[in-house]
């Protein structure tokens, strides 16, 4: 027969298996896709070149590392700054990093319930009884005050892990935040770098379109000469005037864009539209990064923010499941208190006014209508639905790459073409010039090569800052190398307690 001294130790060791249970699923960290590259053909190993602005070749290294600040590879301090700016000032930044405090306060709050709580209570009344109260309806009224004062101690045991798993769900939600304010650093900085191509193409185009202009200009005055002497007849010269007009109407146009882009940036700054900075980007103060790097597939998911985030998402739902099987199991708390009561203050704590209780509670649920056992199923429905989720985010991902990579080598392509094009439409532009003046051909012919002339200067510098705007698009999609932060915010620890490898 047991003894006295071993029921303890079971009762002890009971105890113990049951704070060690966790029901619910364990979180299993997705596997990476098993493929080995982000398109089906191989890529080669550098783009095409042109002898323009913005026309270097550039190599990919495959496995290569991503630097954090990887805008300052287009070595310009006005985009460095500009950058840094948007970093400091963004409105919607610091509502990210205050949703992560946030999200992180929450986590705190609610590991609480690994330990007893402890209250003071203290209060003071005034009563009248009566004799009928006790049962005496003749007995006189009796008044008098009454002052308490007392200790709550009280604990829930967490024997299924619901409270834990409710405070890994919260982790989980912290982890995701981290990631989300990531993403939209990368987002912010992205932004802000793509708008100042955008900016600097503008200025490009409308600086082409300046030339253009003066050009014709001076076509249009050597075509009101040759009018005067009869060499030609007054519809060429409005030809050449309806021409100009019409390259003239496309600058407010590009203006516009000019403007609208620039107040982009500055709300990207933080800063109203009457407080820009009057910087101006251009595409020959950017130089475009010859050498990309490339993360290997199986990195992609951990250094993509989105594809983190959606993780932690998963993790959340996950955990949740374990919260609501947690509530088909008998719950078991214990309470005590300790204080005194007495007539006035001076006796409290003295001698014989003391009061104390100690009691426990269990409560297991038996019948509530059903909803705990669809509770559970909706649990399981948002962990599928989450799953699912997370794959769309992958895939996502992989095809953001896949479309960049293809940009990256066919606008490399473009641009090398549109550069034989400018060449050839200046060569074409320059003999209809000197046969008009020769008398060799007429004036239609030479507003068509004016024309191609000009469509063909604008898509040059088009296709340079496509360059550009690819590769800027290539760092984003790759994460943008958040992971070496100094001040990092993921939380990729805040989870890991809770992964089973």
């Amino acid at each position: 027969m047991m003894g006295m001294q071993q029921k303890p130790l079971l009762m002890a060791g009971i105890c113990l298996l049951f704070a060690g249970c966790t029901v619910g699923p364990d979180f299993r960290r997705p596997d990476a896709p098993a493929v080995s590259g982000y398109t089906r053909e191989k890529l080669a190993e550098h783009t095409a070149a042109a002898d323009v602005a913005g026309g270097q070749a550039q190599s990919f290294l495959s496995g290569a590392d991503i630097p954090s600040q990887w805008w300052t590879l287009f070595h310009s301090q006005q985009l460095n700054q500009m950058v840094e700016d948007a970093l400091n000032n963004n409105p919607d930044l610091a509502a990210a990093k205050a949703a992560l405090v946030q999200a992180q306060e929450n986590t705190y709050a609610a590991q609480g319930v690994y330990y007893p709580s402890l209250d003071a209570n203290a209060s003071a009344s005034r009563k009248k009884t009566t004799g009928s109260q006790y049962g005496n309806p003749g007995g006189r009224g009796t008044q008098f005050n009454l002052f308490n004062a007392s200790v709550d101690v009280a604990y829930v045991f967490d024997l299924f892990g619901g409270e834990r798993r409710n405070v890994e769900a919260l982790a989980a939600v912290a982890e995701s935040e981290g990631y989300q304010l990531e993403a939209a650093r990368l987002t912010l900085t992205s932004n802000v770098v793509t708008a100042a191509i955008e900016e600097a193409s503008l200025r490009g185009q409308i600086a082409a379109t300046e030339e253009i202009i003066e050009s014709e200009q001076q076509q249009l005055e050597m075509l009101q000469k040759q009018f005067e002497l009869g060499g030609i007849s007054k519809s060429d010269v409005l030809a050449g005037k309806t021409r100009l007009a019409q390259t003239r109407a496309t600058l407010p146009a590009l203006h516009k864009k000019l403007a609208l882009i620039r107040n982009q940036l500055t709300a990207l700054a933080g800063r109203f539209p009457e407080q820009e900075s009057g910087s101006a980007f251009t595409l020959s103060a950017l130089q475009l990064p010859q050498q990309l790097p490339l993360s290997l597939p199986s990195e992609l998911v951990r250094q993509r923010p989105d594809i983190r985030a959606a993780e932690a998402q998963l993790h959340t739902a996950s955990a949740q499941v374990g919260v609501a099987t947690a509530k088909f199991f008998p719950q078991i708390s214990i309470s005590g208190s300790f204080g005194s009561v007495a007539t006035t203050t001076a006796n409290l704590f003295s001698p014989g006014t003391g009061v104390w209780s100690i009691g426990t509670n269990l409560l297991q649920p038996i019948l509530h209508g059903g909803s705990s056992i669809h509770n559970r199923r909706a649990a399981v429905a948002a962990y599928n639905k989450a799953a699912a989720q997370y794959q769309s985010t992958v895939l996502a991902a992989f095809q953001n790459v896949a479309d960049v990579l293809r940009s990256l080598q066919s606008d490399a392509e473009g641009l090398q073409a549109q550069t034989h094009a400018v060449q050839a439409a200046s060569e074409q532009l320059d003999m209809a010039r000197a046969q008009f003046s020769a008398g060799a051909i007429n004036n239609l012919l030479l507003l068509d090569a004016q024309r191609s002339y000009e469509q063909a200067r604008i898509s040059l510098v088009q296709a340079q800052a496509s360059r550009y705007a690819d590769t800027a698009a290539l760092f984003q999609a790759l994460g943008g190398g958040w992971w070496h932060h100094a001040d990092t915010t993921a939380m990729t620890s805040a989870a890991q307690t809770d992964v089973k490898p």
